[in-house]
């Protein structure tokens, strides 16, 4: 892998973590997640208006994107109110490509010995992410694999989507749709007052952070293998819970951490 690649999907594994810190440490998680969608809406609508590149088939798969990115938006601003990012994060980002790989196996592609070893990996640093006393946080680890779910969901639509447009007008036009039902929905419950107070420079980065993240894997994408890309953004994993220890002061435990890494390098697996 291109050192300048490997440099690439490492700042995309980073800047994936950040925003989701950022959203996690809002005072109001809901507003600031309708801010941060709002902002990156609008501060890409021009990049996305110049690269533009879609086709009329590729309608029906935005609309059913959309459903599962509202519902993903929905469900990580409630869990990170609720739960630990180290908890939410890992669980999240390290179950969903091992249901894109169950599903995938039920439509007839198969797997290999390394994805099987990946998927075991992944068992293992879920139940230490989880953790195995009474404390556990069951509410946020089902949030977690509902979230999941969702990642799995649009990722198998999207994969057959960008078919019919280039990868920035896709995303730009999948997140038009759920940001502004989300936002209004947000708004309409708790106000605009509400709102309007969580938009501060760390949620505006956190906006632009959700686009970046991406631009930067494109990047990569340009100069290295995906299977590579995708191995090495995975480290995001590990880089959310030790910020979340760091910056959160959530207590990580080295058996948490531990499986963040496990969950990072079964994917990375899955990858392959």
């Amino acid at each position: 892998m291109p050192v300048a690649a490997l440099v690439l999907a490492l700042t995309a594994a980073f800047v994936h973590a950040l925003w989701n810190l950022l959203l996690a440490q809002a005072r109001d998680t809901e507003a600031a997640t309708a801010v941060a969608l709002l902002v990156a809406i609008v501060a890409f609508a021009p990049v996305a208006a110049l690269a533009w590149d879609a086709e009329a088939a590729v309608w029906p798969y935005l609309v059913a994107t959309g459903v599962f990115e509202l519902a993903y938006f929905a469900l990580l601003a409630a869990a990170y109110r609720r739960s630990e990012l180290s908890l939410v994060y890992p669980l999240a980002r390290g179950t969903a490509p091992v249901l894109v790989l169950g599903l995938g196996a039920i439509v007839g592609f198969g797997a290999s010995w390394l994805q099987g070893a990946g998927v075991v990996l992944v068992g293992v640093g879920v139940v230490l992410v989880r953790g195995l006393g009474r404390g556990a946080d069951v509410s946020g680890v089902g949030v977690a694999l509902a979230i999941a779910g969702c990642i799995a969901a649009y990722t198998l639509i999207d994969k057959r989507g960008l078919r019919h447009a280039g990868p920035i007008t896709y995303l730009e036009l999948s997140m038009v749709g759920p940001g502004l039902v989300y936002a209004g929905a947000v708004v309409a419950t708790k106000g605009r007052a509400r709102v309007g107070a969580e938009l501060k420079p760390p949620i505006v980065a956190a906006g632009l952070a959700v686009f970046g993240a991406y631009a930067l894997v494109l990047a990569a994408l340009q100069r290295a293998s995906a299977a590579s890309v995708a191995a090495v953004r995975e480290t995001s994993v590990v880089i959310a819970a030790v910020l979340a220890g760091r910056v959160l002061a959530e207590r990580v435990s080295p058996a948490r951490l531990a499986g963040a890494v496990l969950v990072a390098g079964g994917v990375a697996l899955l990858s392959l």
